[in-house]
C-alpha cells in the first residue's frame, strides 16, 4: 500500500517536471506559513508550479526523467519551482518575493536550478533573476531597429524643412 503510493507521488512529480523549461530547487528554510502562501500564491500568477516533496521521491522522478545534475543539492528542506512556459520566470518570482516580502532577508534561496537542460548553481541563477524580462528585451530589439529608420526619417525631413525654409524666404523677399 505505501509503495504504491509513493510510486503514485512519483509518477505525478514526473508529469509535473516533464517538459519543464526551468526546475529550480529552493531552501526555504526560516518562511512561515503566511509568507509561504504569499509565496505560492505569486508562483501561481506567474504560471510556475511550486511544490513540497520529499527529496528521495523529487530525486527519483529525476533520475526516471534522465536529470540527475541536481542530486548533490537534494539535501534538507527543499521545494520545487517548474515552469514549462518561461526559463527565468521562477527565479525572477522568488527574488521578488525575498526583496518584497522577506524585506531582503537570505532567505528564501536558491539551491540549484536546471535551465533549458543546464544545470546552474545559486550564484548563476541569482544573475539569470536579474535579467530583463522576455517582452523587455524584444521591445529592446525591436527599438534599436526602429532607431536607424527614426534617424533616417528626421534627417530627410530636415531637409525638406530647410528647403521649404528658404522657399519661403526667398518669397518673402521678392515681395518686399
Amino acid at each position: 500500500m505505501v509503495q504504491n503510493k509513493k510510486h503514485n507521488l512519483v509518477e505525478n512529480l514526473k508529469e509535473r517536471l516533464a517538459g519543464a523549461k526551468a526546475i529550480i530547487l529552493v531552501d526555504y528554510k526560516g518562511i512561515n506559513v503566511e509568507q509561504v502562501n504569499k509565496l505560492r500564491n505569486l508562483f501561481k500568477e506567474a504560471k510556475v508550479d511550486y511544490l513540497v516533496q520529499k527529496n528521495t521521491l523529487i530525486k527519483i522522478a529525476l533520475n526516471e526523467l534522465g536529470i540527475n545534475d541536481l542530486d548533490v543539492y537534494l539535501q534538507g528542506p527543499t521545494a520545487v519551482a517548474i515552469s514549462k512556459d518561461d526559463e527565468v520566470t521562477p527565479a525572477k518570482v522568488l527574488v521578488k518575493f525575498v526583496k518584497d516580502v522577506m524585506e531582503d532577508a537570505n532567505f528564501p534561496k536558491f539551491k540549484a536550478g536546471l535551465i533549458s537542460g543546464k544545470a546552474m548553481n545559486q550564484s548563476e541563477l541569482q544573475k539569470i533573476a536579474q535579467l530583463p524580462s522576455r517582452e523587455e528585451l524584444l521591445a529592446r530589439f525591436i527599438g534599436s531597429m526602429q532607431a536607424p529608420l527614426n534617424n533616417f526619417v528626421n534627417v530627410s525631413q530636415g531637409i525638406i524643412r530647410k528647403f521649404v525654409y528658404a522657399i519661403d524666404a526667398l518669397a518673402k523677399q521678392k515681395a518686399s
